[in-house]
């Protein structure tokens, strides 16, 4: 404390700034209680870091000072302690040297109270109480407007770290392995900045992996087919309602994330904001659109539809590196930094240097978005059925039935049903008005959602919601809510209420999500074999072209090794074939050298590739 007092303590002096202190020291060697200045040279009024670097007020240098009280008695500095959270309570008025300097920042509120702090939630009675302790008594007002309360970090098993313990790891180890980027990536994503973290090094590898390796998967694709096609964003921007409507809904799935993520910063919940750009990269743009637009890319000539895909894409990669940067701050501004040295669209030195992006009300579709929702629940439910009956995607299957609850779901099927059919590879969707001939629901109960909301009453919802019929269950499906009685009280039941699903019916597979149910087709006909075993051999020969070095743009002959299945195949999707492998001839032999061996299904053979 910056107080002296004499022996018998009844004089004290309380100190108030460093010219104070100096000038008392003076007045203490006049009175011959002080040897000498030991801040000589300091010269009051200079507020330069050279002047004050001569000032030394730790416990060492102060406690050897002798000052002199009004009726010429020595004072020592008292010894005994305040709270030492005091110290840090002055924080907003001593950074800024407050009230030497820098007046206006504070009494003119430039820069208090502050926005937001951080500290461990044991700071609760310390940092936290002591800012505003001292804001109330000295200026009557609060010190801060935001506090962001840190939980603590917990082992992955959820017990408290320690190195009694052996549970604890090193920091510095884990940024040298994963990274800064994918550390705070995945300590933000994970859990709450209020909640305890069980920290897991497998989640940051994963993080690493499918966050951060997608990004840059993303990206080198782009960059990839940008270069070939000398593409620098040199053309002019193509309006948003002459592209593609797959560019329309990626751009508005952008502009929705935008202001979500802006909205999550701006109220401090960036686990919200790093949980959206997450799915968004890996699900959006990285699983749907970049995967359905492959084609675009490397295929046709350099005109308006590639070009739109290129700014489309080129658009949301710059869009999510600035949106990203607040939390992966290195990785960002390479991304950023690369997209934008060979376009130069932006000049600014860093993506931490641009302005944050702005939210476009008009480029927000929501009817396209829920119909491209639509596309992707009923593609996942197709390949999760493909998935448990072991058929790979690359082989056809003839049909998907879909049951519509109503004629706005029809439409919004059938304006995506090529879509979904060329990313399932099935050959035909077919649309029933009425299923209850063909397609049995069933229902049961969801008891993690019903016992927290009914309690006692639960065991007696579940057995109404059991003894369902038909039209009812149809109607909580169709209309995502049902009134029942249950006790003479009325009580609305939801979807999250209850599990819905479908029966198998023979020669089909039955699986339903989100109100939608679809039924696969699981008969393979001999065309549809020889199709699937065509593709097959697409992919072989993509992946040897791609071992071998050939550039994506170099045309190649093919010979392969005769073998009766695969020669059949061949011939009749041979046109397929060749195009999709840029192949201008392709031949059988019957003995083949220095070939590359390929085996699937039930095919062995060899293949050689030549330019």
């Amino acid at each position: 404390m910056p107080i002296w007092r004499t022996e018998d303590k009844k004089e004290e002096i309380i100190i108030g700034s460093v010219e104070e202190l100096y000038n008392a020291i003076e007045k203490s060697i006049e009175a011959g209680f002080q040897k000498e200045n030991p801040f000589k040279g300091f010269e009051i009024g200079n507020m330069s870091e050279s002047n004050y670097d001569l000032i030394d007020l730790h416990k060492n240098v102060v406690d050897q000072i002798t000052l002199v009280s009004a009726s010429g008695q020595p004072m020592k500095r008292e010894s005994d302690l305040i709270d030492v959270w005091f110290d840090s309570g002055a924080m907003p008025y001593a950074q800024w040297h407050y009230p030497f300097e820098n007046k206006d920042k504070i009494d003119e509120n430039k820069d208090f109270p502050a926005n937001f702090i951080a500290e461990g939630v044991d700071q609760t009675r310390g940092w936290f109480y002591t800012l505003h302790a001292i804001g109330t008594l000295v200026f009557d007002k609060v010190a801060y407007k935001n506090v962001v309360s840190n939980g603590l970090v917990l082992d992955k098993n959820g017990i408290k770290m320690s190195k009694s313990k052996g549970n604890t790891i090193d920091p510095f180890k884990t940024i040298e392995e994963y990274g800064p980027d994918a550390t705070r990536w995945y300590m933000i994503m994970n859990a709450n900045p209020w909640d305890n973290l069980k920290f897991d090094l497998e989640g940051i590898a994963e993080v690493r992996r499918k966050f951060f390796g997608t990004l840059y998967n993303t990206y080198s694709f782009f960059s990839l087919y940008a270069n070939i096609d000398g593409f620098k964003y040199a053309e002019a921007e193509i309006p948003l309602n002459e592209r593609p409507e797959i560019d329309q809904w990626i751009i508005s799935e952008l502009h929705t994330l935008i202001k979500f993520v802006d909205e999550c910063y701006e109220d401090y919940e960036p686990t919200k904001a790093t949980r959206a750009i997450s799915d968004f990269v890996q699900e959006n743009l990285s699983n749907w659109y970049v995967r359905l637009c492959r084609r675009r890319f490397w295929k046709g000539e350099y005109a308006k539809d590639k070009i739109a895909a290129y700014q489309t894409l080129y658009t949301c990669l710059l869009t999510i590196s600035k949106l990203s940067a607040p939390v992966a701050p290195f990785f960002m501004d390479k991304l950023y930094k690369d997209l934008t040295a060979s376009t130069g669209t932006e000049d600014f030195a860093s993506v931490h240097l641009a302005e944050f992006p702005k939210f476009v009300e008009n480029f927000v579709n929501k009817t396209l978005e829920s119909k491209m929702q639509k596309a992707q629940t009923i593609s996942s439910l197709v390949l999760s059925l493909r998935k448990k009956e072991m058929i790979k995607v690359r082989q056809p299957l003839q049909k998907v039935m879909i049951p519509v609850l109503d004629e706005n779901q029809r439409v919004e099927i059938e304006a995506i049903s090529d879509l979904v059919k060329a990313e399932v590879n099935v050959k035909e969707i077919e649309l029933l008005d009425d299923a209850s001939g063909i397609l049995v629901k069933q229902i049961k109960p969801n008891f993690k959602a019903l016992g927290p909301r009914f309690g006692k009453d639960m065991g007696l919802i579940s057995k109404e919601i059991q003894g369902f019929s038909a039209d009812q269950i149809n109607q909580l499906d169709k209309q995502g809510t049902l009134d029942i009685v249950i006790s003479g009280n009325n009580v609305t039941l939801s979807l999250e209420d209850v599990e819905i699903t479908s029966q198998d019916i023979e020669g089909w597979l039955v699986a339903n999500s989100n109100g939608i149910t679809v039924a696969l087709d699981i008969t393979i006909s001999e065309e549809l074999k020889n199709e699937g075993i065509a593709r097959e051999l697409v992919n072989r020969i993509q992946n040897i072209r791609k071992d071998s070095g050939f550039e994506v743009t170099d045309k190649i002959k093919v010979q392969i090794k005769r073998d009766g299945n695969l020669e059949e195949a061949v011939s009749k999707n041979e046109d397929y074939i060749k195009s999709e492998t840029l192949t201008d001839d392709l031949v059988f032999v019957d003995a083949l050298e220095n070939g590359t061996e390929i085996e699937f299904d039930d095919i062995k053979t060899m293949i050689l590739i030549s330019k």
